[in-house]
């Protein structure tokens, strides 16, 4: 059933609660999803899907996305009918102490650019 037009969109962000270390570094792994977390790092606030250079199609790239989102690497609200994108440092540095700031350090050195403090 389609959504009625009076209803805002979601998106589901998962608990960072739920997440397993088994899961989040999977989705580390990947360097299409690396490079989305080093851009988000470099920019340094919330970007919408369409603004990444990715390497994929726009439906490889959503499953990306999706796979970062669920493994609570970012999380993903929507500006209208654009879909943003934003790093979740804190809640994941709660449930694993340093490991997303060693990603995030590891793939900005991989583009040679430098990240915003976040």
């Amino acid at each position: 059933m389609p959504r009625p037009k009076s209803t805002p969109r979601t998106v589901d962000n998962p608990s960072v609660s739920e997440v397993t270390l088994q899961q989040l570094l999977e989705a580390v792994a990947d360097p299409v999803r690396r490079s989305v977390i080093a851009q988000l790092a470099i920019a340094g606030h919330d970007l919408s899907c369409g603004t990444f250079d990715l390497p994929v199609s726009r439906s490889t790239a959503t499953h990306h996305f999706n796979v970062l989102r669920e493994a609570c690497v970012i999380s993903q609200h929507y500006q209208g009918t654009t879909k943003m994108n934003s790093l979740r440092p804190d809640e994941l540095d709660a449930r694993f102490p340093g490991l997303l700031r060693a990603v995030i350090d590891s793939c900005v050195r991989e583009t040679g650019q430098v990240a915003e403090a976040r």
